[in-house]
């Protein structure tokens, strides 16, 4: 049905679910203190470090980062859109989902548009698929053959082949009423701004389709048989299909194993298929570009361990530094990144026909860990005998250890840093306490930095107007306490601004529940925010938490020049510091400045 779900039913449909009863169903809880705890869903773990919150109506895992209300669960754990999970909660609690705007033409036509969209790349991967059964698909059948493919392989991993035709596809999709603007947008045909004509982007080649974790279709690889360039040719970006964030094999990986437990990544759709015949099914390609966070974060949610498969010359260390740069800050304790490289004119596919399953299992098995290939990078070239030699190691482990988030990972790593060369652990962590002084003012502007741009909270001592805002989401109720104008809230502060827009969201919706609110704010970096104050355990009593918000906010109107005042006085004092001498009425601006500020 065309239109949008309203807002307020989403507010209504969340205010009726128990989260506890959603996961539940889904993941084994136990009862802890007001708090359920379990065994994380979305990463592999031996200890429970997922709860979930039946007053704040919130799931949160302290090992992943995993978190959200029971529609953000539903959309993870069963890889749902957004709609189909309202859908679903809203089926539990026996409500129908309205929708805004279903007689409106406009949105009729968008809605078509969008099911067009959807339906255009399954048709378009059959289309494919009966082409490589016809007499025109001999060559690609033979291809596949030399390359020691069997038939259920090539039919698992859905595998076809385009026509050596300019317009085969357009054609055969025109007959089912799919227009060549839709075919454009969704990467399959090629637009000539120059002639306006429009023309099959895949020929002559072997098509490996891209299908999401839920096994729809959502782009495609296309292998040539011929001499054309490029060899391989990927699917462009698309509504549906971002190749930063999807990995090639994935879901077959996960239809052949019920629980992953680690997952090896590759360069090709080849060596993926090749691997699979094999009997080695847990292997994925990136498409086309180097291994990102988004992949990898993705891959970590669903295992422990990732091996990262490289050739073994100098483009393939190359690639496994990248690599090794962009997983560092994933290294929660738990995790594991090993780095296998292949020997020199071999890659996953030609290896492991000519040594087989077992030989290329040990391989992987015996593959370089994260910490022996850092060393190891680190010292590649250098006289470590040489002092000078031994402090650019030094400097380079660190550099990447200061990646690394606090753990007993790290805290392992610089141990066997200062075996290595002889220096005290200790003056190795008080040189990482030292900020980076490249990364220093980087740091100072994200403080400086507009709201939208704020990055996640810290677990220290939280500001004054974080405090205020922390009791509104803990509390929406509190709302009615406040001063009917904002003008108290700081200004310049990200957090009180912020505020304002909490405010003002409470007021107009009368919400009292802390999941509806985060529910407005899913899936933007004010959502990040908010869910981080709540997550934050509120110490305060529930008596005295109106009294707390009374306080701040009077705070607040008492000090509204404040910020002003106190810029002016450290403008002074800094001059003072660099040495610089006052004229006598600065110098009695500055002593009525701090008088005043002692009042």
């Amino acid at each position: 049905m065309a239109g949008q779900i309203p807002q307020r039913f989403i507010d209504d449909l969340l205010a009726r679910v128990d989260v506890v009863e959603v996961v539940g169903e889904r993941v084994q809880l136990k009862k802890s203190g007001r708090n359920h705890s379990g065994l994380c869903p979305f990463h592999q773990e031996k200890s429970p470090s997922f709860t979930v919150s039946h007053d704040k109506q919130f799931y949160h895992c302290f090992g992943c980062g995993a978190h959200g209300n029971a529609l953000r669960f539903l959309m993870e754990y069963d890889n749902l859109r957004f709609p189909e999970a309202v859908e679903q909660l809203a089926a539990r609690q026996g409500m129908e989902v309205p929708r805004e705007g279903a007689d409106d033409p406009h949105a009729q036509a968008r809605e078509k548009k969008r099911k067009q969209g959807v339906n255009l790349l399954e048709l378009a991967a059959r289309f494919f698929r009966e082409r490589m059964k016809m007499a025109e698909g001999q060559a690609a059948r033979g291809y596949l053959e030399r390359r020691g493919l069997s038939p259920q392989v090539v039919e698992e991993y859905g595998i076809g082949f385009a026509p050596n035709d300019w317009e085969a596809l357009k054609r055969h999709l025109g007959e089912q009423g799919i227009s060549e603007a839709v075919q454009v947008e969704y990467g399959l045909l090629i637009h000539r701004e120059d002639s306006g004509r429009t023309y099959d982007r895949f020929r002559d080649r072997v098509m490996f389709p891209i299908r999401d974790v839920k096994g729809n279709t959502i782009a495609f690889g296309g292998r040539v048989l011929g001499d054309a360039k490029p060899k391989y040719l990927n699917s462009p970006e698309t509504p549906v299909f971002h190749k930063g964030r999807e990995l090639y094999g994935l879901y077959e990986a996960r239809q052949a194993h019920r629980q992953l437990e680690r997952v090896l990544i590759v360069e090709g759709y080849m060596d993926v298929v090749a691997l699979a015949q094999f009997g080695i099914r847990n292997a994925v390609a990136t498409l086309g570009t180097s291994t990102s966070e988004d992949h990898l974060t993705r891959l970590f949610r669903m295992v422990d361990e990732v091996v990262f498969c490289f050739d073994g010359d100098r483009a393939g260390r190359q690639a496994a530094t990248r690599a090794l740069e962009t997983v560092l800050p994933l290294m929660i304790d738990g995790r594991q990144a090993r780095f296998l490289f292949l020997p020199e004119g071999e890659d996953p596919d030609t290896l492991v026909r000519s040594e087989g399953t077992e030989a290329f299992q040990d391989r992987v098995t015996c593959a370089s860990p994260l910490s022996e290939f850092l060393f190891d990078q680190a010292a590649a070239g250098r006289d470590l005998a040489r002092i000078e030699e031994r402090e650019r190691y030094a400097s380079q482990v660190l550099k990447a250890l200061a990646r690394l988030p606090e753990g007993v990972l790290k805290s392992l790593l610089l141990s066997e840093l200062a075996k290595r060369t002889g220096v005290e652990q200790a003056r190795f962590e008080s040189l990482l306490a030292v900020p980076d002084p490249v990364a220093a003012p980087v740091a100072e502007a994200a403080a400086e930095a507009p709201r939208g741009e704020r990055p996640a909270a810290s677990h220290g001592a939280l500001s004054l107007a974080a405090r205020a805002l922390q009791l509104l989401v803990h509390e929406p109720g509190l709302v009615t306490r406040l001063p009917e104008h904002d003008d108290w809230c700081p200004e310049g502060d990200p957090d009180g601004a912020l505020c304002r827009e909490v405010i003002a969201l409470i007021r107009a919706g009368g919400y009292r529940s802390a999941q509806v609110l985060l529910a407005h704010f899913h899936g933007t970096q004010d959502g990040e925010r908010l869910a981080a104050l709540a997550r934050r355990e509120l110490l305060i009593p529930r008596a005295n938490r109106g009294a707390e918000l009374d306080g701040l906010v009077s705070y607040f109107m008492r000090n509204r020049q404040q910020p002003t005042r106190q810029q002016e006085i450290d403008t002074l004092l800094e001059r003072k510091r660099q040495g610089e001498t006052l004229t006598a009425e600065e110098r009695q601006r500055l002593m009525s400045l701090l008088s005043e500020a002692e009042k």
